[in-house]
């Protein structure tokens, strides 16, 4: 499978706000509605303005993941279900890596596939907060990519 990386518009939030939650139902599963509902509102206002977002879609345009980087550190990446372990992540974060300069991530460490695809992707802990970004009790692992050389 061809998968393309494209700057997403403003045009694509309402598909990415879909695929998002998508993406959140099948693996945030520590998460209640009241608190999907509350961060829909806060991706689709607040963060997907504010950030660079890139779309990761098929050869006929489907889009099968997204993230959001600054500051070399990815923000958010998410996946649709249907494309999980299809190398959309993959494709995804080597972009972030090769093309943006990305060395840093936060993951909830209550979504164990995540935490596994970073370390998998040469990334390692070096930090941990009990509460996430909003100050709910989701503890955030730091994750900086290993230095090599």
């Amino acid at each position: 499978m061809t998968i393309n990386i494209v700057p997403a518009t403003a045009d694509d939030y309402p598909l990415l706000i879909k695929l998002w939650e998508a993406s959140v139902r099948a693996t945030h599963d520590f998460l209640t509605e009241t608190h999907i509902s509350t961060l829909r509102k806060q991706i689709q206002e607040v963060y997907m303005p504010q950030l660079p977002l890139w779309i990761a879609t098929s050869e006929d345009g489907v889009a099968l993941g997204f993230m959001g980087c600054h500051e070399r550190r990815v923000e958010m990446l998410f996946v649709s279900p249907q494309s999980r372990g299809t190398g959309v992540g993959k494709a995804l974060m080597q972009y972030a890596i090769a093309e943006l300069a990305v060395n840093e991530v936060d993951v909830n460490e209550q979504n164990p596939q995540a935490v596994g695809f970073y370390l998998h992707r040469g990334f390692e802990l070096v930090g941990r907060s009990e509460l996430d970004g909003e100050g709910n009790p989701f503890p955030l692992l730091h994750l900086r990519l290993r230095q090599h050389g």
